[in-house]
């Protein structure tokens, strides 16, 4: 047993506990895997990470000198993150220029924060 943990309670009924539901919808759950999917890669930490250092645009070239994978990796997570709403991007003739959507990522902190307090 860790000693940073108490001892279970004393069940007089066993080990079950029929009363145990969890606090979290099935809806919920779904919509907080998801959150955590489009999280769970580290180029799209690295993505999001160099966007984030960056007021304004960013070339895909640059992301692309910067990464340790290939452009068609980059353009594919580049596509989840767009679609999962975190980053936008303007293009300019044959340049697209990425950026973080602030509110969208400040909305996907907050509510992996407040559902991961339910796990304490």
């Amino acid at each position: 047993m860790r000693p940073d943990h108490d001892p279970p309670p004393e069940r007089p009924d066993g080990c079950c506990n029929p009363g145990m539901q969890p606090r979290i919808s099935g809806e919920l759950a779904q919509a907080l895997s998801a959150d955590l999917a489009i999280l769970g890669h580290p180029i799209r930490l690295q993505i999001l990470d160099m966007l984030a250092q960056r007021a304004g645009h960013v070339c895909v070239c640059d992301l692309e000198a910067a990464l340790p994978v290939k452009q068609p990796t980059i353009s594919h997570h580049l596509k989840l993150l767009r679609e999962a709403g975190l980053i936008g991007v303007e293009r300019q003739g044959l340049w697209a220029y990425y950026f973080v959507r602030s509110e969208a990522l400040e909305s996907l902190r907050e509510r992996l924060l407040q559902h991961l307090s339910l796990l304490r």
